[in-house]
């Protein structure tokens, strides 16, 4: 797992922020989620009428907005790429972000998106079925972000956190860490792909958080294995949204 830049440090506002510098390619190049979680969490959702599931841990939901389905706040929504999983399959989002551009992004394609970080937002009297986060949250203070997200949930609602861990084929991943590490060597990516154990310490940090609230029982780890395909293009296109590469020097990036 790539080691991230220390919490509350420069560097780590700084890659923080970045994502929203291309937008349009975050969002076309980023890998989805696996469709059998969306539908876990969905059917386990008390605004689907059962109790609830979790990603990474679990809490308190039933929301109070307009719409049929669950209410879902998706947290560090960026371009709405897991918006868009739960509103297909039924649920009324709400998204919350802190970037303008991925925000905009998220905007144009149908989301609605407050601008905020999840540790100071208000829900301003909002409750909701499930608070997610995909990719976004070893971004957010594992405390109070898990505080923000049980002051939003009503009882019997879920918090799910989740990571897409990195399995490439046999001798591929090989082949991709070597690249890096010679490329970069003093990057923390040069430690290769994150894989499942590195996503697994992301996790735990996620879970002691949400029981230091006091507020989360019960919490849960899910696996989903799923594929997908990338040219070597698409790949391409996508290495630059990865882990604050697009703040490297462009002829470093491009080789």
């Amino acid at each position: 797992m790539p080691t991230l830049p220390g919490p509350g440090s420069e560097e780590f506002r700084q890659v923080a922020t970045s994502f929203g510098s291309n937008a349009q390619r975050y969002d076309r190049a980023r890998p989805s989620y696996p469709r059998a979680m969306v539908d876990r969490l969905m059917a386990e959702s008390p605004g689907a009428g059962s109790g609830a599931g979790a990603g990474s841990g679990a809490g308190a939901g039933s929301g109070a907005r307009a719409g049929s389905g669950p209410r879902v706040l998706d947290v560090g929504c960026g371009t709405g790429i897991v918006a868009r999983l739960f509103q297909a399959a039924g649920a009324d989002v709400l998204g919350v972000d802190p970037d303008e551009r991925m925000a905009a992004q998220a905007r144009a394609g149908g989301l609605e998106v407050e601008m905020a970080r999840i540790e100071g937002w208000d829900p301003a009297g909002a409750t909701f079925n499930m608070v997610v986060a995909g990719q976004a949250w070893h971004w957010i203070d594992p405390v109070a972000g898990a505080s923000t997200a049980g002051r939003a949930l009503c009882p019997g609602g879920r918090l799910a956190v989740f990571w897409n861990s990195f399995r490439p084929p046999p001798g591929l991943g090989e082949a991709m860490t070597a690249v890096v590490q010679r490329v970069l060597p003093d990057n923390p990516l040069g430690n290769g792909l994150p894989g499942p154990d590195g996503y697994a310490r992301l996790a735990d940090r996620a879970r002691a958080g949400m029981r230091e609230t006091g507020v989360f029982q019960d919490l849960d780890t899910w696996f989903f294995d799923w594929e997908r395909p990338y040219t070597r293009d698409e790949w391409l296109d996508a290495v630059p949204t990865f882990g604050g590469s697009n703040r490297l020097p462009a002829a470093q990036l491009a080789e």
